[in-house]
């Protein structure tokens, strides 16, 4: 599997998001490699204002979807879930999209452990259904947080590899975006 490079990453968020649908999310970590299949996407450009750096707004917190596109940017919301986006774009140009949903291909073992603290064939058909359905839900299942803020996705911790191609997709308005007043129409959520 051939991890995407920059030259991948360093364009628009829109085009990005769209291409990333069906591409492999891989992440070692303690000796195992899960792999799961990219499922739906969120893009978050610098003139919408569903998006943390909107307007240019550089804090400590978004200092990182400010680099050039190619790199992890891990948030911690409502007080209890991780997100990760994919940072776009070129240096300065703050954008990124949201891995919203994944399908898990290997190691459902050690992933249900992370998830759930308990085994693949102990769930619950609920807990099946749910099991990497959400942007914090799949942060569980890999085992994202803050600490991977800023990783490098062409290295060996978390990355992201070609896949199955996709021929068509829907399009959709993005979730949990009713503050950023006209931004709440754009159809910038992707899924398959």
């Amino acid at each position: 599997m051939m991890k995407l490079n920059k030259k991948f990453y360093t364009r628009d968020a829109l085009v990005v998001a769209k291409e990333l649908l069906g591409k492999y999310l891989v992440r070692e970590i303690d000796g195992h490699k899960l792999i799961s299949m990219i499922t739906e996407t969120e893009a978050y450009k610098s003139y919408d204002k569903a998006c943390h750096a909107y307007n240019y707004k550089l804090t400590p917190r978004t200092s990182v979807i400010f680099k050039e596109g190619g790199i992890a940017y891990v948030y911690f919301t409502y007080g209890m879930y991780h997100c990760f986006n994919v940072v776009t774009d070129k240096e300065g140009e703050p954008s990124a999209v949201l891995i919203r949903s994944i399908e898990p291909i290997s190691d459902m073992e050690y992933m249900s452990n992370l998830r759930y603290k308990k085994n693949y064939s102990d769930l619950t058909k609920y807990q099946l259904k749910n099991f990497s359905n959400g942007p914090g839900k799949l942060c569980m299942a890999y085992g994202i947080d803050r600490e991977l803020n800023g990783e490098n996705l062409m290295g060996n911790k978390l990355y992201i590899t070609e896949g199955k191609k996709i021929s068509s997709f829907k399009t959709g308005k993005r979730i949990g975006i009713d503050y950023a007043e006209e931004a709440k129409d754009y159809l910038w959520r992707f899924y398959l």
